[in-house]
């Protein structure tokens, strides 16, 4: 079991905040003392020591369950890890040639869609029915199937083109996964993954949702490190092309503008407005997605 304590987090970036000024040289005398009294500050708050944290089970809920909630307003817009990624994964789908595209974990259909005005022939997979669904309204001739990554349905050496956003994160083992990447590529073949940077999993609040059991719960999720990415896509023979990590930018502020009076909910971005300068000195420029851009050997 895992307690979550919004006061907990907002200290821990205090402390953040002052490592990363000890390490990369931003902390002056007053930006430690500022730190330091905003810690007291932050103890004494009444506010915060009467809020209750939360004990939430990890691993209780499996993505199906979250992306059924999601899928409505997914493409919404204000998602910071999307706005990181995607112009990344764009700029490098546009170097390469067309053919026949398989967006693996296709969601709504977001890179489907940008696939397509390139000139691929199109093929999506997804998990998610009601994130299909809204890929369908986006993409309503194309072959969309409700698939498991391990398993997709197509033939060896069947596409051009693998693109996997964001999704191997709720898979426990990378090898299996990039193994069926490796059987429907041809040889030749692209393989674009983006995926939230392991540096994001510690710094982000954690958003507890409620169980099966109607208890407070947290999604089940494998951030991993660069080279666990490596150790198991090389011997499938993919050569690496491209690794890029997305930076976090820093938080919007307005000139005087004041914190929330009401304690915001647990796992909320708006808890980074209890203490703005911490949260910049923390977050800000830190890596928010890895993206990496294979070939499968000839």
């Amino acid at each position: 079991m895992i307690y979550l304590s919004r006061l907990g987090y907002l200290l821990g970036l205090e402390g953040v905040a002052l490592l990363r000024g000890f390490r990369e040289g931003g902390s002056d005398r007053e930006f430690v003392q500022a730190r330091i009294a905003e810690v007291r500050a932050l103890l004494d708050d009444p506010a915060l020591a009467e809020a209750d944290g939360v004990t939430a089970e990890p691993g209780a809920i499996g993505p199906g369950e979250v992306y059924r909630s999601w899928a409505a307003h997914y493409d919404a817009g204000g998602n910071q890890t999307i706005d990181a990624e995607q112009p990344v994964v764009r700029r490098i789908l546009d170097g390469l040639p067309t053919g026949v595209a398989l967006d693996a974990a296709c969601g709504t259909g977001r890179h489907t869609a940008y696939l397509a005005e390139l000139g691929h022939r199109v093929i999506g997979v997804d998990g998610s029915p009601e994130m299909l669904a809204q890929a369908r309204k986006r993409l309503p001739h194309a072959p969309l199937f409700e698939a498991d990554l391990h398993r997709l349905p197509l033939p060896g050496s069947a596409v051009d083109t693998v693109v996997c956003a964001l999704a191997l994160v709720h898979v426990p083992d990378l090898g299996p996964v990039l193994a069926e990447f490796a059987r429907v590529l041809r040889p030749g073949g692209h393989l674009v993954i983006s995926d939230p940077h392991p540096v994001s999993a510690y710094l982000q609040a954690r958003t507890p949702r409620t169980g099966p059991d109607g208890r407070p719960a947290l999604i089940a999720d494998h951030y991993r490190p660069l080279s666990e990415y490596l150790a198991a896509a090389l011997p499938l023979g993919f050569e690496v092309r491209h690794c890029e990590e997305p930076r976090r930018p820093p938080l919007p502020l307005a000139p005087g503008a004041p914190r929330p009076d009401a304690l915001p909910p647990h796992g909320s971005r708006e808890i980074l407005y209890w203490c703005p300068e911490a949260a910049n000195a923390a977050l800000a420029d830190t890596p928010v997605t890895v993206v990496w851009h294979f070939q499968l050997a000839r």
